[in-house]
């Protein structure tokens, strides 16, 4: 990995991370409560992280995530490839949802257009109901604007709607020093980081037609496919995020049922590694620190953009997934079994490190990677 001084960060290429988190906490300092009050449904459920939020709903809980494909959509429409985006945005969703336990059951998307396009909407459709498929939910609804003046190229969003028992939250709040963190590989890039990663790919100077200039042969995935030939840079960067329903559903409602790899309460935390990359631990504890001594193998992409953008080790890890897309959280006594139960559904599942109490920071085995705020 690189570590120049003078190479490219996501701030340059558009995106301040920093600043978003002061945005959005601005923005959450000025909302109100909910008029619904507890013991009702639709009452708020405390809940740290911000993964996703939770309302009560008589013996249950509903959960709700919502958020978009971001600037990934720009290479779609360059390449006029598609079948991937409606995976992008419900993975998105749906994974946010498992961090706090809840099993995804609806969704709903929004697609913003300057004008319609038919085709260009039959091959979202046909990618959102992919989407439903892999992540097990209905859609159940959604609306498409036209906005001329307003947007100047297709934008899509979604919400996600799921539940779980009342008194089963996945909140972080048991998670203790020593804790064993469990890695979920990715699929690629997933879908945060595009602002840099486009950024990359022009002063590369290579189109995302032309063949990746990397080896895009990686064990446990496959890349959608435009055409026959090569591999594309732009395919590979399209790839779309991975769904984690299947196995981490799977995961909870076994243990919940009591036929599990180990019993429901051992599932301390669980972490969708998005934007922000390694520093996305933070959310789960407000005191514990994150110590990581066996990352998953880094996906060659990543390699070509840090090499290609002279981007230093930390702003990798701040930016991109790196290849492992979710994080278990789970009581050291069932680590392995629980390891390797994932790893018969998702190859590549691995012991990462551990939970310590170093303080609230994120450390590595690459003394460069520290995160001491999300």
């Amino acid at each position: 990995m690189s570590d120049q001084p003078d190479g490219l960060d996501y701030a340059s290429s558009g995106v301040d991370i920093d600043l978003e988190g002061a945005s959005v906490a601005s923005l959450v300092g000025a909302l109100s409560r909910s008029v619904r009050v507890a013991g009702t449904p639709g009452a708020p459920v405390d809940l740290p992280g911000g993964f996703g939020g939770l309302i009560e709903f008589g013996d249950n809980l509903l959960a709700l995530a919502t958020d978009g494909v971001g600037s990934k959509l720009q290479i779609a429409s360059m390449m006029n490839h598609w079948s991937g985006v409606g995976i992008d945005c419900m993975a998105m969703n749906v994974n946010d949802l498992l961090c706090v336990g809840a099993e995804p059951i609806a969704f709903v998307d929004y697609i913003a257009v300057p004008k319609p396009d038919p085709e260009q909407h039959a091959a979202i459709g046909a990618s959102l109901a992919e989407a439903c498929r892999i992540a097990r939910v209905t859609l159940a609804g959604g609306e498409t604007a036209s906005l001329p003046g307003i947007v100047t190229e297709l934008d899509l969003s979604g919400t996600a709607l799921g539940w779980l028992p009342k008194g089963a939250a996945i909140t972080g709040a048991n998670i203790g020093a020593g804790d064993v963190m469990i890695g979920l590989p990715a699929s690629g890039v997933h879908s945060n980081g595009f602002s840099l990663v486009r950024k990359v790919v022009e002063l590369s100077g290579l189109s995302y037609t032309d063949s990746a200039p990397f080896d895009t042969d990686y064990p446990g995935r496959d890349i959608i496919r435009m055409g026959d030939g090569d591999i594309t840079l732009g395919e590979v960067l399209l790839n779309p995020t991975r769904i984690y329903v299947d196995p981490v559903t799977d995961l909870i409602d076994a243990c919940r049922a009591g036929n599990g790899p180990c019993p429901a309460d051992a599932l301390h935390g669980i972490c969708h590694v998005t934007g922000g990359g390694l520093s996305n631990l933070l959310r789960l504890h407000d005191s514990l620190g994150w110590h990581i001594e066996n990352p998953l193998p880094t996906l060659p992409e990543f390699d070509w953009i840090q090499s290609t953008g002279g981007i230093s080790d930390r702003e990798m890890a701040r930016t991109f997934n790196l290849g492992m897309g979710m994080v278990l959280v789970v009581d050291s006594v069932h680590a392995n079994t629980v390891c390797e139960w994932v790893t018969s559904r998702l190859e590549g599942t691995q012991v990462v490190g551990e939970v310590r109490d170093h303080g609230h920071k994120v450390t590595h085995c690459n003394s460069d990677i520290v995160f001491e705020h999300y």
